[in-house]
């Protein structure tokens, strides 16, 4: 398949662009500026993009937006992140609803930030959205892809939970004060975390592109959600680090902000009930051995 990919810079674009071509795949990476020389260049900002050049593709794995995690959540960095996702998706999907020979399927990612605060609720992909500036985006920024429904193009969101790798994302965050014997659990530590591999999750990007009966949102964790204490002592355990060092909920809102509670002391109990329903083979399905293995 030739895959157009967005974000292809990115912390998981660059790892997916990879996964792609290991597996015999084209990967088209879209991007600001000419990283490569089959790059196709666009901006969402003035609704640019390089049409010409997206002849022939077969599929898109949208991913571009702007950290959510860079930054505290002033009023001009919320607008940023809206603006990052809902221009780009429209743009996305607008494009190749007008082209001749439109890709079959648009992979556009989403978030479990969806589903907002929901303590030990199970949620599943049928589970309606939360409260919150995240879950507000989230179902603005899966709606924005409408112009390709409206096309007939199979449209997938992956809600992705938080990725696990050594290096970017929040792990890569992590690891020095972990390392340094600093760390602990954040607020009262009962928090549940979903969670996916890097690996994974490419894998699960994929896999939405190729499984023609697949569509609609797709919870893109390990059916193994933990609470934040869990995963706490589980990566001091990898490390073989103490974790005696908490960070209370006021301290966490006093440096952070409102980020504080949607991306640190939320909780959200996420179920991959469709992927658990077609049998998808998770490599990483255990917290224990997916941070020994990562780190």
């Amino acid at each position: 398949m030739k895959i157009l990919v967005t974000g292809a810079s990115g912390f998981i674009g660059t790892a997916l662009v990879r996964h792609l071509a290991a597996n015999g795949h084209e990967p088209l990476p879209l991007g600001r500026s000419r990283s490569t020389a089959n790059a196709v260049v666009w901006n969402p900002e003035t609704g640019e993009i390089e049409v010409e050049k997206l002849a022939g593709i077969d599929a898109v794995i949208h991913l571009a937006g702007e950290n959510i995690a860079s930054g505290r959540w002033t009023a001009a960095k919320k607008q940023r992140l809206i603006n990052s996702r809902l221009k780009g998706t429209h743009l996305i999907a607008e494009t190749i609803s007008k082209m001749a020979r439109p890709p079959s399927v648009l992979v556009s990612a989403s978030a479990v930030g969806y589903y907002g605060d929901r303590g030990n609720e199970i949620l599943r992909e049928e589970s309606a959205p939360g409260r919150g500036f995240l879950a507000d985006l989230c179902v603005q920024w899966e709606a924005a892809t409408e112009p390709a429904t409206r096309k007939g193009i199979r449209v997938v969101h992956p809600r992705l939970g938080i990725v696990l790798a050594r290096h970017g994302g929040v792990l890569g965050k992590m690891l020095l004060p972990f390392k340094l014997g600093v760390g602990g659990k954040v607020g009262s530590g009962n928090q549940y975390m979903s969670w996916i591999t890097l690996e994974d999750l490419c894998s699960i990007l994929l896999y939405c592109a190729q499984t023609s009966n697949l569509h609609g949102p797709v919870n893109a964790v390990t059916p193994n959600p933990v609470t934040n204490l869990e995963f706490t002592k589980a990566l001091g355990n990898a490390l073989s680090r103490p974790t005696i060092f908490p960070l209370p909920a006021f301290v966490a809102r006093t440096a952070l902000g409102e980020m504080a509670d949607e991306l640190l002391l939320y909780s959200a109990r996420v179920e991959p009930r469709k992927l658990n329903n077609l049998r998808f083979g998770f490599r990483h399905s255990e917290l224990g051995a997916a941070l020994k293995g990562i780190v």
